[in-house]
Order: C-alpha cells, then sequence, then structure tokens
C-alpha cells in the first residue's frame, strides 16, 4: 500500500521536561457505551467530549463508533459510543479491541531506542551497518536516526492500483518486509539524507528488520518482551499473517463508491497486514494504549537521552518535503499546538479505524492531560481528518494555535 498517499494523519502531546512518575497506575475500568462520565476535574470539558462522539452510530454519521480516554493531573473521563455493528446495532464495546495502525511506529521507535540504551544501536550509525544484505551503497550514509524521523530519503513504495476497490480485492495479500525495502531502495532517493523529512512507513520498516537483525529475534517477540508484557498490555498484539481481530471487536465499515457514483458502506474488519509490519500492524486497546502513554512519557520504556530522541525535531533547516512546512516529526512523535500549550503523540488509520494516543504537560512539568481514542471512522484513510476524531481532539486540547 502507498503510505505516501494513503496515510493521514494528525499528530499531537507532551513537553519535555517531565520527571521520571511513580509506577504505573491500574487502568481505569471500562465505562459502559452510551458516552458516559467516569470522573473529571479542572477544566476538562466532559459535555464537549460527549457532543464530540454522540452522533457515531446514527444513519449517515462520518463514525460507526468512538471509545475514548482521558487521562493526567487535569481530570480523567472515559465514554464510547456508537454500534458494535451495523447488522445488529448492538451497543459498542467500550473495550474493543482495533488496529491502532501508525500507533505502531511508536512502539517500534521505543524498540530501537532500547537497543540504543544497550549500546547494540547507535543512531548515528549507517542503517547499511546492521542490514548490509538488505541496504544498497545508494543509501549507505542513511542513519538509523533518520530512518525513525522520517529524514531518510527512501521513497516510498506504491501499490499497482491505488484506489480502494483494488485494494480491498487484494486486502489478504500480505508482503514480505525485505521485498518492500528492496523495491523502494531500488529507486532513486527522494532527497538527500537529513535535509528534508518526508513521513511514510518505509524507515519503519526498515527499523523492524533492523530490530530482528540486531536481537536475532522476531520483532512481534521483542515487542511483547519488552513491552507488551512489563506493561500488561493484555489486550495488544501484533497479528501478522491473521487478517482478523481477535477478541471482543466492533467492525470497522469504509465508505464505497458504487460506478453510479452512490456511496455505501462496507465491512473491512477482517484485512490483512499488507506491507504495514512494524510501520502499522498492531492490535490493541484504549485502556492498553493508555497504559503505554503514560508509561512512555514518564520515562518507564525509555529514558535519558533516548527518551529525549522522541521530543526532539530536526533543526530548523529541516522542512517536510514538497510542501516547506516545519517539520513536526521526532523519533516515533510528532507535535503540534493546541490550545496554547505543545502536544506530542502519534495518529493511526487502517480502514474502518482511527486512532490517536496523545498527551501534553503542565507549567511545572507534570502529564497534564492524555487522550487515547479509537473511532471507527467510514474514510479512515481520507485526505482531511475524519470530524469525529477532529471533535474529540477539539474537546480535549483545544483548537490548533493560529500558525
Amino acid at each position: 500500500m502507498n503510505a505516501r498517499s494513503r496515510t493521514a494523519l494528525f499528530a499531537t502531546a507532551l513537553i519535555l521536561g517531565i520527571p521520571a512518575a511513580p509506577a504505573i497506575a491500574s487502568a481505569p475500568s471500562p465505562v459502559t457505551a452510551g458516552a458516559a462520565a467516569r470522573h473529571s476535574t479542572g477544566a476538562l470539558d466532559t459535555a464537549a467530549l460527549r457532543a464530540a462522539i454522540a452522533d457515531a452510530g446514527k444513519p449517515g454519521a462520518d463514525a460507526t463508533a468512538a471509545l475514548v480516554r482521558i487521562g493526567g493531573s487535569e481530570g480523567s473521563w472515559a465514554g464510547g459510543a456508537g454500534v458494535h455493528d451495523l447488522a445488529s446495532g448492538a451497543p459498542a464495546d467500550p473495550g474493543g479491541r482495533f488496529r491502532a495502525g501508525s500507533v505502531t511506529k511508536v512502539f517500534t521507535a521505543a524498540l530501537v531506542l532500547q537497543l540504543a540504551s544497550e549500546g547494540r544501536v547507535d543512531l548515528d550509525r549507517p542503517a547499511r551497518a546492521y542490514l548490509p544484505d538488505l541496504i544498497p551503497a545508494a543509501y549507505a550514509h542513511v542513519t538509523v536516526r533518520q530512518l525513525l524521523n522520517h529524514t531518510s530519503g527512501i521513497p516510498s513504495v506504491g501499490s499497482p492500483d491505488d484506489s480502494l476497490d483494488y485494494l480491498y480485492a487484494h486486502r489478504f495479500e500480505g508482503r514480505d518486509p525485505a521485498d518492500v525495502v528492496r523495491e523502494a531502495t531500488a529507486q532513486k532517493p527522494d532527497f538527500a539524507p537529513g535535509t528534508a523529512q518526508h513521513y511514510d512507513n518505509i524507515g519503519y520498516t526498515v527499523a523492524g528488520l533492523l530490530i530482528e537483525r540486531v536481537s536475532g529475534d522476531s520483532y512481534a517477540h521483542q515487542l511483547a518482551t519488552r513491552i507488551v508484557r512489563p506493561l500488561h498490555l493484555e489486550n495488544t498484539y501484533v497479528p501478522g499473517a491473521d487478517p482478523t481481530i481477535r477478541g471482543p471487536h466492533n467492525h470497522g465499515y469504509q465508505l464505497f463508491t458504487a460506478p453510479d457514483g452512490s456511496k455505501r458502506l462496507r465491512d473491512v474488519t477482517v484485512w490483512g497486514a499488507g506491507d504495514t509490519f512494524a510501520a502499522g500492524d498492531l492490535i490493541s486497546t484504549t485502556a492498553d494504549l493508555e497504559r503505554f502513554t503514560r508509561a512512555l512519557f514518564a520515562g518507564h520504556v525509555v529514558r535519558g537521552a533516548q527518551l529525549k530522541e522522541m521530543f526532539t525535531t530536526p533543526g530548523r533547516s529541516v522542512r517536510t518535503w514538497q510542501t516547506g512546512a516545519p517539520a513536526a516529526y521526532s523519533v516515533g512523535l510528532s507535535t503540534m499546538r493546541l490550545g496554547g500549550r505543545q502536544v506530542w503523540g502519534k495518529t493511526g488509520g487502517r480502514y474502518g479505524y482511527t486512532t490517536i494516543i496523545a498527551a501534553t504537560s503542565s507549567p511545572d512539568g507534570q502529564l497534564a492531560r492524555t487522550l487515547v481514542y479509537s473511532v471507527n471512522s467510514t474514510d479512515a484513510k481520507g485526505s482531511d481528518m475524519n470530524p469525529t476524531a477532529r471533535k474529540i481532539m477539539v474537546a480535549t486540547f483545544g483548537a490548533p494555535d493560529p500558525s
């Protein structure tokens, strides 16, 4: 799948300087569907949050379900709305699993950073030093850090046909990650390494293979051993070749356009990994991702110099490729200003599912607000942010600051 044209994202959450936090608190208990509040304090606008998800599951809505969890020192809230599936109309399962899409990249970046903290990976060393049989001489100067902050210049890998109908027809076909890398690196670079930033999947596909080469283990097992099990993320896993979502989950739907121009929803819950691998293959829940977000930003997943990498974008001389906008991606995360505060995080999109993890800190450096949502959007890879997801973001953090 062509990540250049198919991946739409909106990033967010957290300023640097957050001190080491206490051990991770138990995840809040799930709520019943219907946009119910669990607890709120401070400036958290629970009425706006309820309103943001109120239309999910209704006829013609842009989302069939929406699950939200908010935490931090400013208050916490959990709500759900919409339906489990359109056929039954049963309420959405608040603890349902979903495809987390590119939120996977945060986990992958953390794995590489852990290996760096152990002295097994040098972020300034060329990726070719670890994968000499896979990375050709034309990309000999691409460093590991450049893979992770999207400044490598390695081009996207396209699909023979990028239409939704074609991708749906071939949704069970997978690709060997090494073959994806060979195809990408057989092309000319988009730009010289480190001179521009272009968000894409390819750097994280290489990173996943690098993790496997350095560790001598599979990506999925390293993820489970280093992050999933230590944090007790009991509903988070890499499905691999399995196109289904195991366990409780809400169905995902995508809006398709018929030859006569009419539009209809199609169930896209069962869909293979394609070429996403370490860039977007994770399945999780809002409770698990909230726990991971708190642990990551508190320094319990990576720490010190490695944690700082996740909150450091390239220098001002590095601009977004083709648009010239300021570079907004760090190693694993992205940043923007919302409601007058710096927010860091990561979005993800797979057909039928849109996800985010995000957080921001208070002036005293405490974790002020975290956001995790799963929106079963019917336009999951559209060019614009899903309207329900946008309303959740604004209700949580505020509107984007004027540029």
